[in-house]
């Protein structure tokens, strides 16, 4: 896992980190999830959970107000009660405070079923996580994506905002 802070722009310090994925030769995380299959897909979502809360931990998030970004994959989430309980052992066994951690979605990931991750959002939420979707504007439902979920944060895709000081449209976007 590499962390790659997410900082607050009126502070200019990390209001989060978000783990990010990485092969054991410290490929990106497009060749791992590369190698992501329907068969592998649950244990891979569940391992890296617990490697991004360890790892986070490890490094030291505990002695910062930072909160833990982590990305799932909604289609390895049968139950969102079911698949969250081995976060909440990790959680639990590192001392990492629950109420701390971010669960983000990629509007890159076609969802085969729109309700049910509109289910896992609502119920990450009651359960007191933040929610977010990844890299909006990048993928595959665009502003219906953001009219059918309700999250926490809205993380705007890397192209959509590159550029922003010089370019009108893109500005308009934003805002």
């Amino acid at each position: 896992m590499a962390f790659q802070p997410i900082v607050d722009i009126q502070t200019g310090r990390p209001f989060a980190f978000e783990a990010l994925v990485r092969g054991v030769n410290g490929e990106g995380a497009g060749e791992v999830l590369g190698r992501v299959t329907p068969e592998n897909r649950y244990a891979f979502d569940q391992q890296c959970r617990v490697a991004a809360i360890e790892g986070a931990v490890a490094a030291g998030i505990l002695d910062t107000d930072a909160r833990l970004s982590i990305n799932f994959l909604p289609n390895a989430v049968y139950s969102p009660v079911a698949c969250i309980q081995l976060t909440l052992k990790t959680a639990q066994k590192t001392g990492f405070p629950t109420d701390r951690l971010i669960f983000e979605f990629t509007e890159n990931e076609e969802m085969v079923d729109s309700d049910h991750v509109g289910t896992i959002i609502e119920s990450y939420r009651k359960m007191g996580f933040g929610t977010a979707i990844d890299d909006f504007g990048a993928g595959h439902a665009g502003l219906g994506l953001l009219a059918k979920f309700q999250t926490d944060y809205i993380k705007l895709d890397m192209d959509l905002i590159r550029g922003l000081d010089t370019s009108l449209p893109r500005r308009m976007i934003v805002e």
